[in-house]
């Protein structure tokens, strides 16, 4: 994998870049989340997406009831049984989302000049003329010349199935608007996106609530992705909520910046949060499209620092209804990749798209080639200094191993933890070479049972880059005699060999915790 690393600013011999690629067990170090819905549930079609590299699977409650995200996640339990492929699951809020309400799913087009009224008498019907929204305070929030945006699905940018409305004046609880483009909106409901307007709404609706504590708890969620976060209290009030609902007490909390309120108090956003969505559907109506890749590559660049996973959505959209994406489209992944994210989140792509699983082996291929290319040597020397002197102890431990990786050519490294963050900090550095992070099960009471944790542990490390987890057997604990290490590692390095990743001859970087000592050690491997 990190053999034939090229470097963008090296010069490369042009035949080079036709020969095939070599496959790896690990298809990219580049996590893929894959939205399930009504082209992406059978059991079937989930094995496949698993196979092409789905790692975390995404359920929108934009849409669909909890019965529905039940099957498809009963579906999905059975995928991971028969592939052997672990998976994560991530709750996706619907937020203070607007929508326009189409009871009788009638078609509806919208002509250029003309003029439509988004009112919030939802008893009334949708037509040419007038939209029920679901916001009674809408006319509060705009003003004359603002741009409201309303869209069938996601926004595609495509401007047959979205329309842009300019506000010509507020009459009582209406808005009056001028169509910009002609568009039909097909489907009962659309999404209704106001650029850089202030919606009074809170982050975590009651629906939202009642779905986490039900369908959430009852499915202990590895990841709640909070829509149109605004501010850090956002994630710490969502934090208190979950803090409250037992299992999910664990659940990560991924930020999904959608505006620019979002994109303003960013700092203080990632500090709060356990890893960031950069939704940029909603992020390129609010911002010009001049600023949309320097957000990007600034935000991106900022969770690489703080050690949380960056996730970029919006890719493939003409994958959608096409097995090929466009030329931009492909470049855009790669570029991701480069700037430093962790995963690719597949939306409309995977959830109503007609080749889910093409999408997803077509992302990963761009990935993998993406990485070969990455600047680990500056990326690396960027990181150090980031983080500066006197260093904290794991992140010295951290920075060496991945420095005794890549001066050795090691082919893996194996990282035990109990909690994850040890493996987390490896991969921060962002090795050439995939980290396995073996998660020691830790022994947990309720004076009543006992029960063992680091399944949420393991899932986790399932949407950051490059690591991949492997659950060890609870009777060996992580801080523990060199014996039991030793019976642990022989089965992070069988499952290693058995996945391809590990060759006889190979070296091999262990990093662990022996006593109270962190220890990095080099181990070549015998025939």
């Amino acid at each position: 994998m990190h053999s034939n690393h090229l470097l963008l600013e090296e010069p490369i011999r042009m035949a080079s870049i036709l020969e095939p690629s070599k496959s790896s067990f690990f298809p990219a170090m580049t996590k893929i989340v894959g939205t399930l819905g009504p082209k992406s549930r059978s059991v079937e079609i989930i094995s496949g997406c698993l196979k092409a590299g789905m790692s975390v699977a995404r359920f929108d409650f934009s849409w669909g009831n909890p019965e529905y995200h039940q099957e498809t996640l009963e579906n999905l339990k059975a995928a991971v049984k028969s592939t052997k492929k672990l998976c994560a699951v991530m709750l996706d809020t619907v937020g203070p989302e607007l929508q326009v309400l189409n009871k009788t799913e009638k078609s509806i087009s919208l002509q250029e000049d003309a003029i439509v009224v988004l009112t919030p008498n939802q008893d009334l019907e949708a037509t040419s003329e007038l939209l029920p929204i679901n916001f009674t305070g809408l006319s509060k929030a705009v003003k004359k010349g603002d741009t409201i945006f309303v869209g069938q699905y996601l926004f595609t940018g495509s401007e047959s199935t979205s329309a842009w409305l300019e506000v010509s004046e507020v009459k009582g609880d209406d808005v009056v608007c001028v169509i910009k483009n002609s568009a039909t909106l097909a489907g009962s409901l659309f999404t209704l996106h106001g650029s850089q307007i202030h919606i009074n709404l809170p982050t975590l609706s009651d629906e939202d609530k009642e779905v986490i504590s039900s369908w959430g708890v009852q499915n202990k969620i590895d990841f709640l992705s909070l829509s149109y976060t605004r501010h850090a209290e956002d994630v710490r009030q969502a934090r208190e909520f979950l803090s409250k609902l037992g299992d999910l007490s664990q659940t990560q909390i991924f930020a999904k910046i959608e505006t620019v309120e979002g994109l303003t108090h960013f700092d203080e956003i990632l500090q709060a949060a356990d890893g960031i969505i950069l939704s940029r559907g909603n992020l390129g109506i609010d911002l010009p499209p001049e600023k949309v890749f320097l957000f990007q590559k600034a935000a991106v660049y900022k969770c690489n620092m703080a050690g949380k996973p960056a996730v970029v959505t919006r890719v493939v959209d003409s994958m959608t209804n096409n097995l090929r994406p466009t030329r931009a489209e492909a470049t855009d992944v790669a570029n991701a990749v480069l700037d430093g994210s962790d995963a690719i989140l597949l939306g409309a792509e995977t959830l109503r798209g007609l080749y889910p699983v093409e999408t997803i082996s077509t992302v990963g291929r761009i990935c993998a080639e993406s990485e070969k290319v990455f600047n680990q040597d500056l990326y690396f020397k960027k990181t150090v200094k980031f983080v500066g002197e006197p260093m904290t102890h794991l992140e010295s431990i951290a920075s060496s191993a991945v420095r005794a990786a890549i001066k050795v050519k090691a082919s893996v490294i194996i990282c035990f933890t109990s909690s994850g963050r040890a493996a987390r900090l490896i991969a921060k550095y962002r090795p050439t070479m995939p980290v396995i992070s073996v998660v020691i099960p830790r022994l947990k009471t309720n004076q009543l049972r006992w029960s063992f944790t680091g399944a949420f542990e393991a899932r986790q490390s399932l949407i950051v880059r490059g690591l991949f987890p492997m659950l060890a057997d609870p009777r060996h604990p992580a801080e523990s005699t060199s014996a039991t290490n030793e019976s642990v590692l022989k089965v992070a390095l069988d499952h290693g060999k058995a996945s391809g990743v590990i060759k006889s001859h190979d070296r091999v970087v262990v990093c662990q915790k022996v006593g109270d000592a962190s220890v990095v050690k080099i181990i070549e491997l015998e025939d």
